[in-house]
């Protein structure tokens, strides 16, 4: 096992875990419907990234074709501008000279566009996946801005999620701890994509995801620091 680079399984399976205590712990509530949400999308994910890894073979084959037939054009019509007779027929010799520089420019953002559409359609593949790992992000933080501490509102009662439940300081301390740990978690998979590209709008997605579960992560750790500091009522 690699210590250097992330683990896919190891994701998966650290969710498995957590999944099973948080439905230990709150049978039948959204954050266990979530987590299990959570592990199916690290199971989709691994086979997205096996094949974002995978190299297209059938687009490098047109790409390759097309290119080829363009570059048998050009030798064509460089063949035949040569074969002119300059002396006689300088006019259309000039002619065809200026259309062979226009055909190398157009040609030329021709095929870097071809090249380069492998890894454009690769790109928008996995900003497609890293979106769905913000979205979940922001409904675990939904899961959790109402669960507040006693001690930051004068006579308010932290709340399940049934109208009605109040939930002891215990189990609110372990709730905030399950969503602190769905974030990181969310973090790490959006970093599986960052492995192995080299492409900066990749990483800079990857990135602002980290960064938006550690905020959040931040505002739950304020929480339980508040849940910490004063007395846990057990239930």
């Amino acid at each position: 096992m690699s210590y250097r680079t992330l683990n896919a399984d190891q994701i998966e399976t650290t969710l498995v875990s957590l999944q099973a205590r948080i439905e230990e712990r709150f049978p039948e509530r959204g954050i266990s419907r979530l987590c299990a949400e959570l592990v199916t999308l690290s199971q989709q994910e691994r086979r997205r990234c096996n094949q974002t890894r995978r190299p297209n073979f059938l687009l490098r084959a047109a790409v390759g074709a097309v290119v080829g037939a363009g570059v048998a054009g050009i030798a064509w019509l460089i063949f035949r501008i040569a074969t002119m007779n300059l002396a006689g027929d300088a006019f259309s010799a000039l002619q065809g000279l200026d259309s062979l520089v226009n055909l190398f420019v157009l040609a030329g953002a021709a095929v870097w566009f071809l090249l380069n559409l492998e890894s454009r359609m690769r790109r928008e593949a996995v900003l497609r996946d890293l979106h769905e790992l913000r979205s979940i992000a922001h409904v675990v933080d939904m899961h959790q801005i109402s669960k507040d501490p006693p001690a930051l509102e004068e006579g308010y009662l932290a709340r399940g999620e049934a109208p009605g439940e109040v939930m002891s300081d215990a189990h609110l301390l372990r709730y905030l701890d399950y969503c602190s740990d769905m974030l990181a978690l969310t973090g790490k998979l959006a970093a599986l994509y960052m492995q192995d590209v080299q492409d900066p709008v990749i990483i800079q997605t990857v990135n602002e995801i980290e960064n938006l579960t550690g905020n959040l992560s931040r505002k739950i750790w304020q929480k339980v620091m508040v849940l910490r500091a004063g007395p846990i009522t057990q239930s």
